[in-house]
């Protein structure tokens, strides 16, 4: 059986609440433990990075894509099991996305809502049908949570489109998210 890849999408920055680092710390860990592969940004900053330091400390293998202009801002993270330099944001995602099993979203800004929107809209229409799990840290993402189900309340999407997000609380929950899923 070959390794399982997860690929996280979380924030640049470490964001206003100090639990949104420790479960990104928490969540890296994790998934060395569990013997899944890390694919991220490949940033060593904000979230990314404390995800990526996590799961290297843990012995985990990581896998980071970062676009050639971000790997200043970004921090471009060398020291990594595998470290891609894409062109452009958009081959990011894609290579991001198709050397993954699942994905999962950390707290985060517009990058990672566009990161999750691309992945969710390519499953609502059949490109890939890998699982989606939204880590709702300290309820970070209970207004997004809120906006899909306004999505498919008011018919702009069909309401299948809710059950391709799996929602977890905590770090722990969303491993037993991505046990399920992958199993």
């Amino acid at each position: 059986m070959s390794q399982k890849s997860v690929c996280v999408y979380c924030g640049s920055r470490n964001g206003a609440n100090p639990v949104y680092a420790e479960a990104a710390r928490q969540f890296g860990t994790l998934l060395a433990n569990e013997g899944w592969r890390l694919v991220y940004g490949a940033g060593d900053v904000g979230l990314m990075g404390e995800v990526a330091r996590a799961a290297q400390a843990a012995g985990g293998v990581t896998f980071g894509v970062i676009p050639v202009h971000l790997v200043r801002r970004e921090v471009g993270k060398t020291d990594l099991t595998h470290y891609v330099i894409t062109e452009t944001m958009h081959e990011r995602k894609k290579v991001m996305i198709m050397n993954a099993d699942a994905v999962v979203v950390l707290p985060g800004g517009p990058g990672s809502l566009d990161e999750l929107f691309e992945a969710l809209t390519w499953r609502q229409l059949g490109l890939h049908d890998k699982p989606i799990i939204v880590l709702n840290v300290d309820g970070y993402w209970d207004t997004l949570r809120a906006l899909l189900e306004q999505v498919i309340s008011q018919g702009f999407a069909d309401p299948s489109l809710g059950a391709f997000v799996t929602w977890a609380e905590t770090p722990n929950a969303a491993v037993e998210a991505l046990r399920a899923a992958l199993s």
